[in-house]
Formats: structure tokens, sequence, C-alpha cells
């Protein structure tokens, strides 16, 4: 008797961290619902995986996008990824209102409702539910105030849900990657440099975040010298503010953000 595949839902599947997540779900032997809001990346992504996907064209931020998936799952879910998320850099005082509420829309409201509305799926199959976050839900940076924000919220969600969960069969793993060379790169290439930050492939993050979930880990964390600096951001938080304080204020930094906002 052939045993029925495991099925996993990626949102935002179409390009980056989304895709990669897609490709190796597809080695491991999962079969694949991909989602996001354009038909055409979906659909490359499904072609270059080693099995069939399926492609629901939904944008998870509207109730619409959300029944969408709903309906298109069938009732049995074994692993939800939210992985869709956006991002918007610079000054506070000079972000619009409209670059604010997508992130918060995008990386924490969606997360949070589309969770709600799988959970009787997930419950089910006893599956999982896996949240892209961020090491600046840890660490939080200067010009990256409201998605810092952001990721906060939905590492405190992540956590929250564990234990709301815990003795139902649904476990709740976080990922938190840091920097990635994805097409979001473009929003804060210039930092890169005066910021130090160290970026990883997506090809990477993937296949650590697909190790967390196999192992059924609560989070998952870069193998690198972030992990430390999140240990410090969590007893010595006064260090932190003076490291990375120290970083938003030298001039090479500065001249690198103006380069950013004149994009």
């Amino acid at each position: 008797m052939t045993q029925q595949k495991k099925t996993v839902l990626i949102t935002g599947a179409g390009s980056g961290i989304g895709r990669a997540l897609a490709l190796e779900a597809g080695r491991r032997g999962y079969a694949l619902i991909l989602t996001g809001r354009r038909r055409e990346p979906l659909a490359e992504t499904a072609k270059m995986t080693t099995d069939g996907a399926r492609c629901v064209v939904a944008d998870v931020t509207t109730t619409t996008g959300r029944t969408t998936i709903s309906n298109a799952i069938g009732g049995t879910l074994d692993v939800l990824i939210n992985n869709a998320g956006t991002l918007s850099v610079g000054h506070l005082g000079a972000q619009e209102d409209a670059a604010i509420t997508a992130m918060v829309e995008t990386n924490l409201l969606a997360p949070m409702l589309l969770t709600r509305d799988l959970l009787p799926a997930l419950r089910v199959s006893g599956g999982r539910v896996v949240n892209l976050g961020s090491v600046f839900g840890d660490i939080a940076y200067p010009f990256f105030t409201a998605y810092s924000a952001t990721k906060f919220g939905l590492r405190g969600f992540s956590d929250a849900l564990r234990r709301e969960l815990s003795g139902t069969g649904v476990g709740v793993t976080y990922v938190a990657p840091r920097a990635t060379r994805t097409a979001a790169e473009s929003a804060f290439g210039p930092l890169v440099k005066p910021l130090d930050m160290q970026l990883d492939s997506p090809e990477k993050v993937a296949r650590q975040a697909w190790d967390a979930i196999e192992a059924g880990k609560r989070d998952s964390y870069p193998k690198s010298r972030e992990r430390l600096f999140v240990l410090i951001q969590r007893l010595f938080p006064s260090l932190i503010d003076t490291s990375v304080g120290a970083q938003a204020r030298d001039a090479k930094t500065l001249a690198a953000l103006e380069t950013v906002s004149a994009r």
C-alpha cells in the first residue's frame, strides 16, 4: 500500500525563501500547495519542483484570499508555513502609512488570521504551524523599526499559540533567519556593509527551516554569530543598545541610508 504524502502549504511561494522552502519540501517528499498573489511566479516554482504542485493565487491579507486558500486544502493539512512578507526600510518619520500598514498586515496579521482559519485542518492531521520570522524579531534594528516590530509580534504569536495548542497534537515552529539574499535585499542593500550584515542564501535558510520542522523544534536560529547576539540581547540588552546605536549614528550608515531612501 502506497503511503500518502504529507501536504505543506507555503505562502509567498513565488520567489525567495518561499520558493526555496517549496523546492526543499519537494525533495523531502511533501505534496505542495503554493500560494501567492501572482500566478506566473507560482507556476515557475511549481515547474522547478520534483513533483506536481498545486498553485493557489490568493492575497493572504484579504478575507477573500484566505477563504480561497481554506477552500483549496480539502479539510486536512500537515504543515502550514507562513512565509509571505514585505519590507520597507528608512527613518520611521519618513515611512508612509501604506508601507507600515503593508508590513503589519502581511508580516503579522495575515499569519495570525490564516493560522486561525486553517487550525481545524491542522488538528485533523496533528500538523505543524511554521512562522517565518527574523533575527530582527529578537534584535530590533534602527531603520527597520516597523519591520522589527512585526517580527517581534510574530515571535510572540508563535510562543502564545504553541502554549495554547499544548496537548492538541499541533506543533508550532518559529524560524528566525538572518538577512537573506532575495529580491527584498534591494530594499536595504547599501546598508549591508555599514551595518556589518552577513547574508545567507534562501536555500540555506530553507534547509535549516525544514530540519527544524521535521525535528519538531520550537524555534530555529542561524548557526552563526547572530545566535550569540540574540542571547546577549536577552540577557544584556543595554549592550546591544550601545553597539547598534553606534552603528546607526555612524556617518557611513547615514550616507547609505540616504541611498536607500532615494530608490
